[in-house]
């Protein structure tokens, strides 16, 4: 299982991706914010994200996201570390499968820097 630092999303003025209208980012936090931006911003990988999100139990096997990708897995393995890296993906081995889940905090923090509500700037 990969780990990142991550803050409760209870407390997002404490949050290292507060939204941009709020305070500016730190160079560490854009850093860490353009490296998930990054791994979204391929097709391939935003197919794979909604393919394990959406999977039955929220965890797919590397098994099941092959299916309907026309690419050889060892460029799929390649996309799921890129998003696992990122701290879009986490997984877990079992036997010779491994398992990926979304980790559902990064994605919050993300939806709640970029959401709509965040877009009227402090006065």
């Amino acid at each position: 299982m990969s780990k990142s630092r991550l803050l409760p999303l209870t407390d997002v003025s404490g949050c290292e991706f507060a939204p941009l209208v709020h305070e500016p980012l730190s160079a560490e936090a854009a850093n860490e914010l353009a490296a998930k931006l990054k791994a979204l911003s391929d097709p391939v990988r935003l197919r794979l994200l909604s393919v394990v999100a959406s999977h039955r139990g929220g965890e797919a096997c590397v098994c099941d996201l092959s299916a309907g990708i026309e690419l050889t897995q060892p460029t799929i393995s390649h996309h799921l570390k890129v998003l696992r890296t990122a701290g879009l993906l986490d997984s877990e081995r079992r036997a010779s499968w491994v398992y990926y889940r979304v980790n559902r905090t990064v994605l919050q923090q993300l939806s709640q820097l970029l959401g709509t509500d965040t877009l009227t700037p402090a006065i």
